[in-house]
């Protein structure tokens, strides 16, 4: 998976709808393999963001677990140690 790509399931404080955008723009652009499109694909590549997004929503608000939600700050921290030890190198 790419390492920019984070889950948005099951986290305390709940994802919220920026992350949603944020995290369909970002896998358009990975798709795509362009972070500007031209104006020529500029309504192709709105409408596949607002698409994934929507999908994005209706996926997150159907899944279900029993496990208790994970701690942003918690995956914050680990985030941090790993970068710190992957770039200490």
């Amino acid at each position: 998976m790419c390492r920019n790509i984070r889950v948005l399931h099951n986290l305390e404080p709940a994802t919220t709808p920026d992350e949603v955008d944020a995290a369909a723009l970002q896998f358009v652009r990975k798709v795509s393999g362009s972070v500007k499109p031209s104006q020529a694909n500029q309504e192709a590549f709105d409408r596949a963001v607002a698409e994934i997004a929507h999908a994005t929503r209706h996926l997150l608000a159907d899944l279900v677990t029993s496990a208790p939600p994970r701690d942003r700050e918690v995956l914050a921290a680990r985030a941090r140690e790993k970068a710190a030890a992957r770039y200490a190198r």
